[in-house]
């Protein structure tokens, strides 16, 4: 496949939002009574750019960051990951870099996200047009970009540059009900997203938002890759179903004990791009992406909890799995 390919040989490129998490420390104790939070980087596509780095690639975050305190600790924050902040944007005004703020525990879990005058959906369209597309061997998004303007103009401008320099287009559905207008309006962008896409990535319930009901969301799933697409189909506990070349892979997971829901995600499509560009084939690089998402679910933070590669090697030769399907 092109994709593999060209993501063996070059940097990833990654529009999306960056933030800053905060979580209740220790393990265990409610936020509304936490008297000490963890900090760190936060935001789907921000997670996803650590997470390639932290498994030995190179990323590079196309977003913009507010001019204060907390855009500059992020700012910060990714730089330490070892993340390219070049195409990164701060603006001053009333934009505000978004927080999140949870808790390392199951029971009664609380996410609360700030996202106010959201600074990240000010990337414009010569802020796309600076990117240097040659440079890079695909373009990363979430769907999160796409919930308002001016950046959803602006990163479908981008998928024009990326197909005109011969980049494949990975998106992460990441459907976020509180950014959306309305269900309908996230329903018809996010699936003109995916058509334009050449590796689509979401859960059981968002390709069911997408089709217009949860029970249609595996046959969207389906007519999709009959376009020629690469997609992969989550199911949570019941693993996942990947779609490629006319045929159906089917996977399971790698069981732990979870200490929060969240994060699983941006890690599992940093272990599937990372394994890819390391010489796996699909179904190992699914089954690895599977694995790192249990590990950010076993552990507290999401970008903390991303795995580097040792961590990931030492995991899949200690734990039971992946389960049968």
């Amino acid at each position: 496949m092109d994709l593999i390919k060209n993501i063996k040989e070059k940097p990833f490129v990654v529009f999306g939002r960056a933030g800053i998490d905060l979580f209740a420390d220790p393990v265990g104790t409610s936020a509304e009574v936490a008297e000490n939070f963890r900090s760190d980087i936060g935001g789907s596509s921000a997670n996803i750019c650590v997470g390639l780095c932290k498994l030995g690639h190179s990323s590079s975050l196309v977003t913009s960051v507010s001019d204060d305190v907390v855009g500059r600790f992020c700012f910060k924050r990714l730089q330490h990951y070892g993340v390219d902040t070049k195409y990164i944007k701060t603006i001053s005004g009333e934009y505000r870099t978004s927080l999140a703020l949870y808790e390392s525990k199951i029971e009664d879990f609380q996410l609360c996200i700030y996202r106010n005058n959201a600074v990240d959906f000010q990337v414009t369209n010569a802020d796309v047009d600076f990117v240097d597309y040659q440079a890079f061997g695909a373009l990363i998004t979430a769907g999160t970009v796409f919930a308002n303007e001016p950046s959803r103009g602006s990163t479908f401008r981008a998928f024009e540059h990326a197909k005109k320099a011969g980049l494949p287009i990975i998106f992460d559905i990441d459907y976020r009900p509180y950014s959306w207008p309305s269900a309908k309006a996230a329903s018809d962008i996010l699936t003109r997203a995916g058509e334009a896409s050449d590796l689509i990535v979401g859960n059981d319930e968002e390709f069911g938002f997408m089709a217009g009901s949860y029970d249609g969301g595996l046959e969207k799933a389906r007519d999709l890759a009959t376009q020629g697409k690469l997609v992969i189909f989550k199911m949570g506990e019941k693993g996942a179903i990947t779609f490629a070349d006319g045929k159906e892979i089917r996977t399971g997971i790698y069981p732990v004990t979870i200490l929060k829901p969240n994060g699983a995600g941006d890690s599992f499509l940093a272990g599937l791009l990372a394994s890819l560009a390391n010489g796996f084939d699909l179904k190992q690089a699914v089954l690895r992406g599977s694995a790192c998402a249990s590990i950010v679910v076993a552990n507290p933070g999401c970008a903390p909890a991303i795995p580097d590669h040792s961590e990931l090697e030492a995991f899949l030769q200690t734990h039971d799995g992946p389960t049968p399907v």
